[in-house]
């Protein structure tokens, strides 16, 4: 009787999940909606909400990674059955959801040398304010 008054998964589940950043090499800076939270390895408590999460791990001399935190719907929260006020506690706790994916792990690619390619072609797309360069190696 205690989801009655309650919601049941952020009783049972809590409201927030411990996500592992981790990189090779190790010492990349992870962001999650713009803002700094580690450097790897590490692991962060990061809050459930029904919103996107997403997240940037960069790391000098090699190219930034772009990626969103997936979430799933809580199966715990299916305890409250016909209690409106607990489906509204998981709703505003966030905690209706959950993170379904706990580890990150990034093997990053050497960025390549800026003086092994020359561009070749730029694209300009005035109506949506984008420029594209395109590179060829140069031959050594």
């Amino acid at each position: 009787m205690v989801c009655a008054f309650s919601g049941c998964a952020t009783l049972f589940t809590g409201y927030e999940d411990e996500i592992y950043f981790i990189s090779k090499p190790e010492g990349a800076k992870v962001y999650i909606n713009g803002l700094e939270i580690c450097t790897t390895p590490c692991s962060v408590d990061i809050h459930r909400s029904l919103g996107k999460k997403v997240g940037k791990i960069e790391l000098e001399g090699y190219k930034t990674r772009v990626f969103q935190l997936s979430t799933d719907f809580n199966l715990v929260s299916i305890l409250n059955l016909n209690n409106p006020v607990g489906w509204v506690v998981d709703l505003v706790s966030g905690s209706i959801v959950k993170h379904d994916q706990l580890v990150y792990y990034f093997d990053f690619t050497q960025a390549p040398d800026a003086t092994a390619y020359k561009p070749f072609r730029v694209d300009i797309d005035t109506d949506e304010k984008q420029l594209d360069l395109f590179y060829m190696p140069v031959s050594r």
